[in-house]
């Protein structure tokens, strides 16, 4: 007689189904363990013995056999635990043998019969919706697995002996309820930047179309305190891109206490992370910085400190909307459409711009030259907006707070993120919600520029030296200036702007 229990392996984020098998047959004492586990897996063998033994189950002097099939995909991490432990008590009699029917099973076992949480249970769940199964996961994670939708049958038990009792008939558990994140914490108001306002205009553009942003200043000149106040007029988080986030979240380990948040993440790795760290990868093809902002910022300050290698691997991800993770022995994809906002001084010592000041180290045109040849022009050219943000006046530092704030800020991008959603929607293109995200096709259609305009970026075209993709990223942030004024076509003054707010870029690139 062979027990069998439903979980799954992870590849990226999407949940495979994996079908454990259990045969406790008379033979020689043994727990053999086959199905390519790798060694959190192969460990489970001696949790799920003591758990069991804890829980007043001891395992039978008999030759118990657990396959993970298909037996030809690596199986990794703790989660696999519980499926092999209710397989078990399935083939010895402990549960019905027909309890487990029509469930996905995932937990780790502590040694005392306790199920501790683990990751990657919201796609899981997702998973089994999909092929009409219920879930059996962690009563941590049951908040999160709850968002997989409203008729899904899910248990979260909080150890082997009440998921026993459940079965039996002795004890109810009560289905878990989606759970929401408390945010505590306050985000930073656009209200304290004194001084900067071409800077603040500039970032609400950027939010409003999901441009990609690179300031350039000397230092304290309010880069970080700017990129910082970003989220604060962000739009939350669709329900749709809701779950995409949480997904990768989820696998990542970094859903606390189930409860998933519509904030949009703000990822702000430090200059010494790897190329791994940033676009993904690892023993286990973890997700990365990028995927982890999907459907957020990515701040990247002092850009040039970060390794070469790792901020070209930022291309092909700003391009496509997601990243390839390719390993000897796994293959993820996984989403990774951020917006990315870099900061940077304009060189080594930070002050070669200011007025009357002589580098020590060289020219200053040559010490600029030096320090920015750390950036390549292709990663250059994909930013939609490159902005120098000069030091802040004294004066302007001593004016009372601003009376425009976030609250009003967030107000226009909210309008003018409803409008890009509207028009992309008419044309079929459900995937696209925002101006930065548009295919280059369509823009002859929803960036039209009159005779006027076409004008200015013929000559503009010629004087800045625009490569194809540089000419359509301007027309889409002329787009969002037009959906900022809320009106129908992009005018020479809009299009007049956004060739002014890319002009510093393409002097670098």
């Amino acid at each position: 007689m062979v027990s069998r229990v439903a979980t799954v392996a992870f590849e990226g984020i999407e949940a495979r189904a994996v079908d454990v098998q259990v045969q406790v047959a008379n033979g020689s004492v043994a727990f053999v363990l086959v199905g390519l586990p790798d060694k959190a897996v192969a460990e489970s063998r001696e949790r799920v013995r003591a758990a069991l033994t804890a829980s007043g189950l001891a395992l039978p002097a008999k030759r118990i056999i657990v396959n993970l099939a298909p037996a030809d995909m690596p199986k990794e991490g703790s989660h696999f635990d519980l499926p092999i432990a209710l397989g078990i008590m399935s083939a010895i009699g402990a549960i019905p043998q027909d309890a487990l029917d029509g469930y996905c099973v995932l937990g780790e076992l502590a040694l005392d019969g306790s199920i501790s949480s683990v990751a990657g249970v919201l796609p899981a769940a997702i998973a089994a919706h999909g092929r009409g199964l219920g879930l059996i996961c962690p009563v941590a994670t049951g908040p999160e697995a709850a968002w997989a939708g409203g008729d899904i049958d899910i248990l979260a038990p909080a150890s082997l002996i009440q998921i026993a009792n459940h079965f039996k008939g002795t004890q109810v558990m009560r289905r878990p309820e989606p759970a929401i994140r408390q945010q505590d914490i306050s985000l930073p108001e656009m209200r304290d930047i004194k001084g900067q306002e071409s800077a603040k205009r500039v970032l609400e553009i950027a939010a409003a179309g999901g441009h990609h942003l690179l300031m350039t200043g000397p230092p304290g000149a309010g880069k970080s305190m700017l990129a910082a106040r970003l989220p604060s007029i962000l739009p939350p988080l669709s329900p749709r891109e809701l779950l995409e986030v949480s997904m990768v979240h989820s696998v990542a380990g970094l859903l606390g206490d189930g409860a998933l948040t519509d904030r949009r993440p703000f990822r702000s790795p430090h200059h010494s992370a790897s190329m791994a760290a940033l676009t993904g990868g690892g023993l286990h093809a973890k997700p990365g910085e990028v995927s982890l902002a999907h459907h957020g910022v990515l701040f990247l300050d002092e850009l040039p400190e970060f390794a070469p290698q790792a901020l070209d691997s930022l291309r092909q991800p700003i391009e496509t909307g997601e990243v390839n993770v390719s390993r000897a022995n796994i293959r993820a994809t996984y989403p990774a459409r951020f917006q990315l906002v870099a900061a940077m001084n304009p060189c080594r010592c930070g002050h070669a711009l200011d007025p009357g000041y002589t580098c020590k180290r060289a020219p200053n045109d040559k010490c600029i030259a030096q320090y920015q040849a750390k950036l390549s022009g292709p990663l250059l050219d994909r930013f939609d907006l490159s902005i120098d943000v000069p030091a802040v006046d004294l004066a302007d530092l001593l004016l009372p707070a601003a009376a425009e704030g976030s609250t009003e800020v967030l107000a226009r991008v909210v309008a003018a993120r409803a409008r890009q959603a509207a028009r992309y929607e008419a044309l079929g293109l459900t995937d696209v919600r925002t101006n930065s995200a548009a295919p280059a096709a369509i823009l002859d259609e929803v960036a039209k520029l009159d005779a006027e305009g076409t004008k200015l970026m013929r000559d503009a075209g010629d004087r800045l030296r625009l490569t194809a993709r540089a000419f359509h990223r301007v027309l889409k942030v002329a787009r969002t200036l037009a959906d900022l004024d809320a009106v129908a076509k992009v005018g020479r003054r809009h299009l007049a702007e956004a060739l002014s707010l890319r002009s510093h870029s393409t002097s670098h690139g």
